[in-house]
């Protein structure tokens, strides 16, 4: 999958399973660095976030994080400390670079969609 196909999987997921994954360590949330921002990275599940923590990134903890306390802490959080999400990034994928309120839209539009599906 390239970093579109895995965005898309990253927010049907998040939204099916109600969470999404950071890893953390001793010094809390991992954070990554490109060009243009600091960000944090975010995965779909435990096993994706897992696999990523290679190398340095070892002692590194995947954490769940329910949609509705990224919404009312975590988006507002990274907007105001002027941090970037990249989502879902593998050993061979950079992942896509988010805003918080880019990232909580297509959260919240995917939610949307997913209850009148339901109906």
């Amino acid at each position: 999958m390239d970093d579109a196909q895995r965005a898309v999987y990253f927010i049907n997921e998040a939204v099916s399973q109600n969470e999404l994954w950071i890893l953390t360590d001793e010094h809390g949330c991992v954070m990554l660095n490109t060009e243009e921002e600091d960000c944090v990275p975010v995965w779909p599940n435990k096993e994706f976030a897992q696999a990523w923590a290679t190398d340095g990134w070892q002692a590194c903890q995947p954490e769940a994080i329910s949609l509705n306390k990224w919404f009312s802490r975590w988006s507002t959080g990274l907007a105001d400390d002027e941090l970037a999400i990249v989502v879902f990034p593998s050993q061979d994928e950079q992942g896509l670079v988010y805003y918080p309120d880019e990232l909580e839209h297509e959260l919240k539009q995917k939610q949307h969609q997913h209850s009148i599906n339901k109906r």
